[in-house]
């Protein structure tokens, strides 16, 4: 298969909040009020938190049927922890990212433990997610100055 390309476009609707544009869909993105924002949706960091739980329930199901047994529900719990000093500008000591992310995942299954401890490895080492926040992925940033006509 060739290799996919996803995309986000949009624009600051604020100081805090991001309005986002994928395929179809729009994506508002928001501070809490303790942070400055107003709490309207979702902050980057929890965002990256359910991207990682969305993907392992995607490659969990996937995984559980390549292996032959059926995921009655799957329950998700992904926490992150973070100081945000960095971030505030306060100091540079610490990371500004997750120092740790957590991944519990609690399928109803029949399938023994057995089988469920080989579905996890499989899991951790197909889940693109987890791939990107475990390793370094290239990244090009760059500025653009908008000119206005006179």
């Amino acid at each position: 298969m060739s290799d996919l390309k996803f995309s986000v476009v949009g624009d600051s609707a604020s100081a805090t909040q991001f309005i986002g544009k994928t395929r179809q869909f729009t994506l508002v993105v928001d501070e809490p009020e303790a942070l400055g924002g107003t709490d309207e949706d979702a902050n980057p960091v929890e965002y990256i938190l359910a991207g990682f739980a969305g993907c392992a329930n995607v490659v969990g199901h996937l995984v559980a049927k390549e292996l032959g047994f059926t995921i009655k529900n799957l329950k998700i719990e992904v926490t992150g922890e973070l100081n945000p000093d960095r971030f505030l500008g306060t100091s540079t000591k610490e990371r500004a990212g997750f120092k740790t992310i957590n991944l519990n995942l609690i399928p109803e299954t029949d399938a023994s433990i057995e089988v469920l401890t080989r579905w996890l490895q499989i899991v951790e080492e197909r889940c693109p997610v987890k791939d990107n926040l475990q390793n370094k992925t290239p990244l090009k940033i760059s500025v653009e100055k908008e000119y206005t006509a006179i």
